[in-house]
């Protein structure tokens, strides 16, 4: 037996302890606890260290990241085509520290802008403003989503700002605004977050603008100030900006929204109101994470509604998979019954 097995079956009851514990926990405090410690997880560079030196924590994470390359992504992508669904492809990365950091994550966006339009794929992209310098220089970030609108135009593309934490909500919403309305830009859009009680008002100012936005629940630690701190909160919370959203007034004003979530009873909710009110399936889109509930993607697509699927890829996977394990416990349980299978 080789010494990577023997380390790898000497780890197996560790890792079945904290699983129960991690259940026992969980039934004792509840999921939001769990949420609390994976979301300081994510930004915890020891924690990031230690899990991206673990060759099964990479295996594990393709399951969510579609690999590290432009050619991964777009692989991905045609098979998501090919299967009904559209596709928001998103270069892994956030919060660089220099000026040559933005501008390199800015030029790869535009080869994977080339790449779609080569490939002919029914696929736009997602980027976040703190990959292309918003922590060290607004102005910088402004000049490269100018480049990259630019680029995605010409190929009748669009692109959509990613939110990020609380604290730079009014500043990625200003830029948005720059963008659409002094430079001109038609084909941006922008992300809400459900979680935070600020949304229904900036929610309210979108449908008056007919914006395209992308509505999720939020997934970055948030305190108390700024964000429900429980689930159900949430989730009414979700179900009422998605039904201001898709409104007859928010059609009307050009507003298309991508609802996205795996949760079934959000989902649900949203159809019995498209039957309410009448809503063609074209007038909207589901969106979901590579990798989580494809069956429930599949059905979507089988049943008539839109399916797009959020591609991430690149070698900054740690952050993004962490939050994933912090939105849906079952993928926890995913990923250490595979690290104890292997």
């Amino acid at each position: 037996m080789s010494k990577i097995t023997n380390k790898r079956n000497n780890l197996i009851l560790p890792s079945v302890i904290f699983l129960f514990l991690i259940a026992w926990m969980i039934l004792r405090y509840g999921e939001t606890w769990l949420r609390h410690l994976l979301l300081y997880l994510s930004n915890a560079v020891w924690a990031r260290s230690l899990v991206s030196s673990l060759p099964i924590a990479n295996r594990v994470a393709r399951r969510f990241v579609a690999g590290e390359t432009i050619a991964d992504a777009i692989q991905a992508s045609k098979t998501l085509n090919d299967a009904g669904m559209r596709v928001t492809l998103d270069f892994l990365g956030e919060s660089v520290n220099n000026r040559e950091e933005a501008l390199n994550a800015g030029n790869e966006i535009l080869r994977l802008l080339d790449h779609i339009d080569q490939n002919k794929l029914d696929a736009n992209v997602s980027v976040k403003l703190s990959q292309i310098g918003l922590k060290i220089d607004k102005n910088l970030t402004v000049e490269i989503m100018q480049s990259l609108l630019e680029r995605a135009a010409s190929y009748g593309n669009m692109i959509r700002m990613d939110m990020e934490e609380s604290a730079l909500v009014d500043t990625t919403l200003e830029i948005y605004r720059d963008l659409r309305y002094k430079h001109g830009f038609e084909n941006v859009g922008v992300v809400m977050q459900a979680y935070l009680f600020r949304s229904e008002q900036d929610v309210r100012e979108l449908i008056n603008e007919g914006a395209w936005v992308r509505l999720c629940k939020g997934a970055y630690m948030e305190p108390p100030e700024v964000a429900f701190p429980e689930k159900n909160d949430t989730d009414a919370n979700f179900v009422q900006l998605t039904q201001m959203l898709l409104a007859a007034n928010a059609r009307e004003n050009g507003v298309y929204l991508g609802v996205a979530t795996h949760d079934e009873q959000m989902i649900n909710a949203t159809i019995d109101f498209v039957h309410k009110e009448r809503i063609n399936s074209d007038e909207f889109e589901f969106q979901m994470l590579y990798g989580v509930r494809r069956d429930l993607q599949d059905l979507l697509v089988k049943q008539g509604y839109q399916v797009r699927v959020y591609v991430p890829y690149g070698t900054a996977w740690y952050p993004y998979f962490v939050r994933r394990l912090a939105e849906r416990p079952a993928n926890l349980w995913f990923f250490i019954s595979n690290f104890i299978r292997r």
